[in-house]
């Protein structure tokens, strides 16, 4: 297993409940997650968890054979080799696309800064928008310098925050579609979380439904759904999951 979440528990400072609680998760290496459940139920604060953001009250995460968090052991966010991909996307609008992506590359040389630029670049399909501002950009080209960003520095683990939520529903199939072949291409693995069933089935090698920050249902996109039933009919199975409200 690359990845190992082992009785992960968390409580924000103001609330009596716990936000996380006995989260168990192991992950293949190249595996893309997705965790799916709708606002409140913890998805969120799993990843911050994970990025280091949040300091777990009780659990153990591991990332390969790097312990990023223990009762012991605590790795900051900079130093656990891991991308993030967030919902508004956090580009830096006073920087051009090549400069958003190198941004993370501080310690390479300008030789390998400028070639790993172009290897992302031709990746995500931008080649060709290296002096453009994100201002310049459409939803759809602003989601993969966001991507190309995070992959530039070569990260352990990949994860995103509902990055398609800003994107009208055609791009946003695209999108997903693009997505998943370049983290296919790339072998990176992925924990990607998403309120929307179809986001989460496109996606998706194995799919984790949070409840109340607990672990409610935990496979692949067939076990989970079934295989006799189309995306709609997957939807009117279980609409709780997919509410925002």
């Amino acid at each position: 297993m690359f990845v190992h979440i082992r009785d992960l528990q968390y409580r924000y400072s103001n609330s009596d409940h716990l936000t996380i609680n006995k989260f168990n998760l192991t992950i293949n290496k190249g595996e893309i997650t997705t965790i799916l459940g709708e606002s409140g139920s913890g998805k969120s604060t799993l990843l911050r968890l994970i990025a280091g953001l949040e300091m777990p009250s009780k659990g153990n995460i591991m990332v390969g054979d790097d312990c990023m968090c223990s009762q012991s052991k605590f790795v900051q966010p900079e130093r656990r080799g891991i991308g993030m991909v967030f919902q508004d996307y956090a580009l830096f609008p006073h920087m051009t696309v090549s400069e958003n992506i190198k941004f993370g590359l501080v310690k390479w040389s300008r030789k390998d800064k400028k070639a790993r630029l172009q290897e992302v670049l031709e990746l995500v399909n931008l080649e060709g928008y290296e002096k453009r501002y994100p201002y310049e950009l459409s939803g759809g080209q602003q989601q993969r310098v966001a991507l190309a960003r995070a992959l530039a520095p070569k990260p352990k683990l990949l994860l995103f925050d509902e990055p398609f939520s800003n994107l009208d529903a055609d791009l946003q199939i695209k999108i997903r579609e693009e997505l998943r072949k370049i983290l296919k291409t790339t072998g990176v693995t992925s924990i990607f979380v998403t309120h929307d069933q179809e986001d989460a089935q496109a996606l998706a090698d194995r799919i984790v439904i949070l409840r109340g920050g607990e672990v409610s249902q935990n496979g692949t996109p067939e076990e989970i759904f079934g295989t006799d039933c189309d995306i709609s009919d997957r939807i009117a199975v279980k609409p709780r999951v997919l509410s925002r409200t």
